[in-house]
């Protein structure tokens, strides 16, 4: 007979993961451990191990779950019958909202993939693209010249994602600024850059 969940499976998991992406960002991924992780979210390695095998299992499923919850904010933010650089302004605040409360899942996702799999990778990559993807389409209706002549709709998108995946370096909470200020202080960069680019 199947053994059945707990009712509070998800729950501690999601625990796990979080303390584990504490644990990476402050440690780094070699040096952390999976007692370093046991014991910053204080369960038994036996517990930690019921749910996750490696750090690598860790690193994957916080990535994945990163990623997947940041697909769907942008999707839910995007507004297909708005005009495109409102529709950019509204992705680029969807972004920085959704790092809120996050910077420890980001430094893994930006710093710890280098040990995955080739599969795991692939479907990261994928996740990826999807969300670049729903940025650089928008680039391209506010900017069509970017695909014209020579390939630059590529890197003015990965350009914005520079704007956006380094907040966490310096962006403080009690600031001179929101993340909805910042977001619209990127959006106006990338907007009044976009007329110039050629």
């Amino acid at each position: 007979m199947a053994r059945t969940r707990a009712v509070d499976f998800e729950e501690k998991r999601r625990g796990i993961l979080a303390n584990a992406a504490a644990v990476f960002a402050k440690e780094g991924m070699e040096k952390a451990s999976m007692s370093m992780i046991a014991s910053q979210g204080g369960v038994s390695k036996a517990l930690l191990y019921h749910y996750y095998q490696s750090k690598d299992a860790l690193i994957f499923d916080i990535v994945r779950i990163h990623l997947t919850e940041l697909d769907a904010a942008i999707e839910a933010a995007d507004k297909l019958d708005l005009a495109p650089h409102d529709r950019l302004r509204l992705l680029v605040k969807a972004v920085l909202r959704n790092y809120e409360g996050r910077d420890n899942e980001h430094q893994v996702q930006l710093m710890g993939t280098t040990a995955l799999s080739e599969t795991q990778l692939a479907e990261l990559q994928q996740i990826e693209r999807q969300i670049v993807k729903r940025f650089s389409s928008v680039i391209r209706e506010i900017n069509p010249d970017l695909s014209k002549d020579r390939p630059l709709l590529m890197p003015v998108t990965m350009s914005l994602f520079g704007m956006m995946n380094w907040v966490y370096m310096w962006f403080r909470p009690n600031g001179p600024i929101s993340r909805d200020e910042y977001a619209d202080i990127a959006t106006t960069l990338m907007l009044e850059g976009l007329k110039a680019v050629r």
